[in-house]
């Protein structure tokens, strides 16, 4: 039993398990920063910082928000959430929101000393969109627009921004680490929103499943496999990078295997850990990629 306003609840509001989505993307940045050299670690572990306060957040504006929208019920089958269930109060949310970003503020701060205005940029830009992502007058999730947001913020925006900052130039191999990266983490969201797909249509959410239908979520986890997998070897064939880089093809097992159950299964608990194992594979992927450009050194 979780009890209203501990820090049990706290923990569960924050959705730890999601958090791979957001460090992710700063240990293979602050990989690709590395291979080229001239590596801060300072920038990187406060990019790093800012890159989970921004994801908390935002998960944070998820949770409130979407009960405010009805899209989180007692219907729900995904995990629990707060707001909905009564442990912290929506005005509780919103303080634990607004903190986040305040610390994601303060670490921006630094690294603006460190690396210059483009980071005020990308930080203001990261922090209204994980508001807008849920909340405000055009929520993004509620207009099929959720996956282009996790796709050009934890993706682009995090591993890009992550090379900038960690090595004061942004290298060829980000790009192409970032479309690997962010492939996956949309991956996550794609799952949920599979899972919601009910839940969010009688909420007016309109995901791409709820938009197109069930089939058209699971192509769309399949097409995001293909360009995650196709990323390393365009990296490789386009060059000056490592074989070294191919070794997030070993994760290609898992994969598959999630995009078998996500097109084979409908009942939530399956579903949910689906959507864990999801995370799990982005989170062993970027590993491998960072290992796969950090044992090319001085190629990427």
């Amino acid at each position: 039993m979780i009890a209203p306003g501990s820090a049990r609840a706290w923990l569960l509001a924050i959705r730890p398990k999601t958090l791979a989505a957001s460090v992710t993307p700063v240990i293979v940045g602050s990989a690709v920063a590395a291979a080229g050299g001239g590596f801060r670690p300072g920038a990187a572990l406060a990019a790093l910082f800012g890159a989970v306060m921004i994801q908390v957040g935002t998960n944070l504006t998820n949770d409130v928000f979407d009960y405010q929208k009805g899209a989180d019920t007692p219907e729900r089958i995904g995990p629990l959430r707060v707001t909905q269930a009564g442990l912290l109060t929506p005005r509780q949310v919103c303080a634990g929101m607004l903190a986040a970003f305040g610390l994601a503020a303060l670490a921006g701060a630094y690294l603006t000393a460190v690396a210059g205005w483009p980071v005020i940029l990308m930080g203001l830009a990261s922090i209204a969109a994980g508001v807008a992502y849920t909340a405000g007058p055009f929520p993004l999730a509620y207009k099929g627009l959720g996956d282009l947001f996790v796709m050009v913020f934890f993706g682009f925006v995090a591993v890009c921004g992550t090379v900038y900052v960690a090595s004061g130039a942004l290298r060829p191999a980000a790009w192409a680490a970032a479309l690997g990266v962010g492939s996956l983490i949309t991956a996550i969201l794609v799952v949920n929103n599979v899972r919601d797909l009910e839940t969010d249509r009688r909420a007016g959410k309109r995901t791409l499943p709820v938009i197109f239908g069930r089939s058209a979520g699971v192509a769309e986890f399949v097409l995001l496999l293909v360009l995650a997998y196709a990323a390393p070897a365009g990296m490789v064939l386009a060059g000056p990078v490592s074989p070294w880089a191919l070794l997030p093809w070993l994760t290609l097992p898992l994969g598959l295997g999630l995009a078998r159950t996500l097109g084979m299964t409908t009942d939530g608990p399956t579903l949910n850990r689906a959507l864990a194992g999801t995370a799990r594979l982005t989170l062993i992927y970027g590993i491998l990629l960072a290992v796969g450009m950090l044992a090319g050194r001085g190629s990427g």
